[in-house]
């Protein structure tokens, strides 16, 4: 695999390029997945209360707004219904007590219904004739504008009420006359143990008008409407009553005429006063509220069209929706705005510390490269001397003698000169490799060769140090995937560490072992001085050195943060007196393509 080399010196501000670029910690996916993040996050905080709240005051304005409106729907059939029971009541006892006080043997003489019907009329209002029906249901008496007398009316449902029950209020029904009509019919007791029937007629006409305002109704109803000013029907609305068939018994404005079937759901169900929201027969949205008439097959009904009901919600409606919408939309934009921000301005900081990293890390290895010179040097002059010595002896061969000297003697004094050679270009080689800044490349690496080359630049110090240098590992050891450079740097820094701890004569021991079945561990352990317990959590932190008067405190922090870089990790123990082992553990990963 070729190695791209850039040019000698300090190296251009690239932190885009390798672990740091495209796929790294400076990859445009990774600042998008935290601008995702963090928006989704703080909109989230931001927006769940607002949501919350918004739909609480939604339904509770809903509800308050439909029991506003529908309020008066209640009372108005709540209090419709009193006042028509008050209405019928008032004509039931003044016919029981017609009956109460009068003998019927006075009720059937001439006239006498007449001046009844007159005197109730003047004092009650709203009744149509009297009649007087003997227990046959023959209508011996009658006082009214139809030749109603001597009509059979013991089939009519009014007439058996009443001989059953005591008193009756009938449904509407057209009987003999051919009009739409109320029957209240009372049963009285003659002296002789037998009984009869008095029976008032009410015009569904006076229902009607008791529904409505007074500007609409007829002044000859102004005496018995007296009671019912409160009944006026509110805006949009319809005002009837129906009987339990559902039959109207008073004109309809959306459903038709006196005696048609209302399009509204049976209510016989739905005793008492209530309120609900359906479809009628129209397929219109109604309210209805309703209220059965006590003491009568009577029920009241009002109904107003949802939408007119509700237009006045629509608009408040639109307001709870809008208010909301438009806040959650500003909080997102401000959100947004700032989130990417702060990202922006971290991706720039993170630029920045890669920048000043990856310097930091150059001027680590230039130091390391520093320190190394001594060594090679003294490494290079022993090949140099080689060279000179060789060189002179071949040019003294052929200087002292007119005859050439042996070829044999010439090419092995050459061969000398080239072994030397090469041995100063391969020293020099590896640290001009070590020493220029590279793009960082991802390789297949055997650690074991590359510990060895690291080594080999500190052979000279160990030998005259009397360091030993022991290579512990496995049969054969997994190469990893990785950046030769850096993992060069990492372990010069961590086995140049280990020298400097260990006394004259000291120990190193080079292990390579498997961690797990995807990781790779190499153990760097010396029998030096050790470290104390209260530094080793400070060892890693950027210009913390326990060299006294020397180091500049980067080359573990550069250590530590390469082996990150590389998804690695860095484990260190120690004992005062015993020594240090560092473990750098790395992932084995896949194989590199050629």
């Amino acid at each position: 695999m070729t190695r791209r080399h850039s040019s000698a010196g300090p190296p251009e501000e690239r932190p885009d390029s390798g672990m740091w670029g495209e796929h790294g910690l400076l990859s445009r996916s990774r600042y998008r997945r935290m601008l995702f993040t963090v928006v989704i996050a703080v909109a989230t905080v931001a927006l769940a209360p607002l949501g919350v709240m918004s739909v609480i005051t939604y339904r509770q304005y809903q509800d308050a707004f439909r029991a506003e409106l529908t309020r008066p729907m209640f009372r108005f059939a709540e209090a419709g219904s009193q006042s028509l029971d008050a209405f019928l009541s008032e004509r039931q006892l003044a016919l029981a007590m017609v009956v109460r006080e009068t003998p019927p043997e006075q009720l059937i003489e001439p006239g006498r219904l007449d001046t009844l019907l007159a005197s109730m009329k003047q004092t009650f209002g709203g009744l149509v004739d009297l009649g007087f029906i003997n227990e046959e249901g023959i209508q011996t008496a009658y006082a009214g504008p139809y030749e109603l007398t001597g009509r059979d009316y013991a089939g009519h449902a009014w007439f058996q009420g009443a001989a059953n029950r005591g008193s009756h209020v009938s449904d509407g029904f057209l009987g003999y006359r051919g009009l739409p009509h109320i029957a209240v019919a009372i049963r009285g007791h003659t002296d002789t143990g037998g009984w009869f029937v008095l029976r008032a007629t009410i015009d569904t006409d006076v229902f009607h008008w008791l529904l409505r305002d007074r500007a609409s109704r007829r002044p000859e109803q102004g005496s018995f409407c007296s009671r019912c000013h409160s009944l006026a029907v509110p805006p949009f609305s319809d005002a009837f009553i129906i009987n339990e068939a559902r039959q109207l018994q008073t004109p309809s404005q959306l459903y038709g005429a006196v005696l048609d079937t209302a399009g509204i759901p049976d209510l016989r169900s739905m005793p008492g006063t209530g309120l609900l929201e359906t479809t009628d027969a129209r397929g219109q949205d109604v309210a209805i509220a309703y209220a059965a008439i006590a003491r009568s097959p009577f029920i009241l009904v009002l109904v107003s069209p949802r939408d007119a009901l509700h237009a006045g919600w629509l608009t408040l409606r639109r307001d709870l929706i809008v208010f909301p919408a438009a806040s959650a939309l500003l909080i997102l934009a401000v959100v947004f705005t700032g989130t990417l921000y702060l990202v922006n301005r971290t991706r720039e900081s993170d630029r920045k510390r890669a920048a000043l990293f990856h310097k930091m890390e150059y001027a680590n290895k230039l130091a390391a490269i520093g320190r190394l010179g001594a060594g090679v040097a003294h490494e290079i002059n022993n090949p140099l001397s080689i060279i000179m010595q060789k060189a002179g002896l071949l040019r003294d061969l052929l200087t002292m003698s007119d005859e050439p000297p042996p070829r044999d003697k010439i090419i092995e004094l050459t061969d000398s000169v080239l072994r030397s050679a090469e041995r100063c270009g391969g020293i020099t080689h590896r640290l001009l490799g070590f020493a220029k800044h590279m793009d960082v490349q991802r390789e297949n690496i055997d650690l074991d060769v590359l510990l060895r080359e690291v080594v080999s630049f500190l052979e000279k110090e160990a030998e005259y140090r009397q360091i030993r240098i022991d290579f512990v590992h496995d049969d054969d050891p997994p190469m990893v995937v990785g950046d030769r450079g850096q993992l060069q740097q990492v372990f010069l820094n961590i086995i140049n560490n280990a020298f400097a701890a260990v006394e004259d004569g000291g120990h190193v021991q080079i292990e390579i072992r498997r961690a797990d079945r995807d990781r790779i561990a190499v153990s760097v352990e010396d029998d030096g001085v050790g470290i104390p317990e209260d530094q080793l959590q400070q060892i890693f932190d950027p210009f913390f050195t326990t060299k006294k008067g020397a180091g500049t405190g980067l080359g573990l922090s550069i250590t530590y943060g390469i082996v990150q870089k590389l998804g690695g990790e860095v484990s260190v123990w120690s004992r005062v007196g015993e020594g240090t082992r560092f473990t750098v553990t790395l992932p084995i990963g896949k194989p590199a393509s050629p």
